[in-house]
């Protein structure tokens, strides 16, 4: 679901984009250094669902979001446990929902346009050291459309092994995963070449 853009007039939605990523990076930083207990990530939890309800975004669209994490979450709350203990896992999975949530958010409530245009002026200096951020702001686009492309393609995949009685072969899912990403990174790479990418 990344880059579904929500349209809307909150004031998240008025942020421009720039401002958006940099408080994006501060707010997970911040997170990261100082939430050291579960209490610590619950002010951070609460700050992100007060971002929410101020961009007024549904929490069903919420949910829609973090619903994919859940088995990285739980594989990662075991090895946690395992290795360290029930509270250090609390936060680490905490912080990458929170990391998560808010990325989230600013792709809810931020147009990809207005985001990669934000990038590219960031990166506009880096021209005299031969850095193209034209060509940083497509390959940022391609990840972001490709990112809602490939989770298209498991869960089809998943649906397909399933309807065969197949559900718990991984090289069932795994297999045709891979064949059909890379035939979709193919017939992408083939329309950028048709429209001149690499002309240069």
């Amino acid at each position: 679901m990344i880059g579904l853009y929500r349209p809307g007039d909150s004031p998240v939605h008025r942020t421009p984009a720039g401002m958006k990523l940099v408080l994006l990076l501060i707010l997970i930083t911040a997170a990261t250094v100082f939430a050291r207990t579960p209490l610590h990530l619950g002010v951070a939890a609460l700050v992100a669902a007060g971002l929410f309800v101020l961009a007024r975004i549904p929490w069903r669209i919420v949910l829609e979001q973090l619903r994919p994490m859940v088995w990285m979450l739980a594989i990662i709350a075991v090895f946690q446990v395992l290795t360290t203990s029930p509270a250090r896992a609390i936060v680490v999975c905490g912080l990458l929902l929170f990391s998560v949530a808010l990325a989230a958010l600013v792709t809810l409530t931020t147009r990809v346009t207005d985001m990669l245009d934000a990038v590219t002026r960031v990166l506009g200096p880096l021209r005299r050291v031969g850095v193209d951020p034209d060509r940083i702001g497509l390959l940022l686009a391609l990840a972001i459309r490709c990112v809602p492309l490939l989770a298209t393609i498991v869960r089809d995949v998943a649906e397909a092994r399933r309807a065969r009685g197949l559900q718990w072969s991984m090289t069932a899912l795994v297999t045709p995963v891979l064949v059909r990403s890379l035939r979709t990174a193919d017939a992408m790479g083939d329309a950028l070449a048709a429209r001149g990418v690499d002309d240069d």
